[in-house]
């Protein structure tokens, strides 16, 4: 059953690229940028909220991306409020948060929500990646991805290819991918 052309809600031109490269050309996609306001809770009542509102909003179906960095020192903060935290510490002040900790880890975390309309239940795709909390390193245009280091680079530093083959975002995608080949 062919899916028809796909509503991605994002602004983000980054993100974007990203989902049109590793998705390629399994579904028509186009972005629309909606500004909705956020609920708080787990990452998963968010991505299902935030996906179920779009949704009315465009009347047909829609996808929508959650992007988290959870802290494992701080019991998974900032989490889904990564960009609010983002905006107001920066790179350096998110270092900061784990100064007093031994533990540096944290999981990078993409949650993707697919709602075929108004009143339907979001179907959830989570991919997750356990990297290390850094300084800074490689170029500032995105988001947290320079204080993120995985297998030696920080997302910022990787080659665009390979991020794009190993991230949460990727991972996510991968599982979306597989189910919209299945419809």
């Amino acid at each position: 059953m062919p899916l028809g052309h796909l509503n991605f809600i994002t602004g983000n031109t980054n993100k974007l690229v990203e989902v049109k490269a590793i998705l390629g050309d399994i579904v028509p996609l186009q972005s629309q940028s909606l500004d909705l306001t956020e609920i708080q809770g787990t990452i998963q009542d968010i991505s299902k909220d935030k996906c179920q509102r779009a949704a009315a909003i465009i009347g047909g179906p829609v996808l929508t991306e959650d992007t988290c960095l959870c802290f494992n020192a701080l019991k998974e903060l900032p989490g889904p409020y990564i960009k609010w935290f983002l905006q107001a510490l920066g790179h350096e002040g998110l270092n900061n948060l784990l100064m007093a900790y031994k533990d540096k880890s944290a999981q990078a975390v993409c949650t993707f929500a697919y709602c075929s309309g108004p009143g339907h239940e979001p179907i959830i795709f989570e991919g997750r990646v356990t990297g290390t909390i850094v300084a800074a390193r490689g170029p500032t245009n995105f988001g947290w991805d320079p204080i993120f280091e995985y297998d030696g680079e920080t997302y910022a530093e990787m080659d665009k290819a390979k991020k794009n083959m190993v991230s949460h975002r990727a991972i996510a995608l991968s599982k979306l991918k597989r189910w919209l080949q299945a419809q």
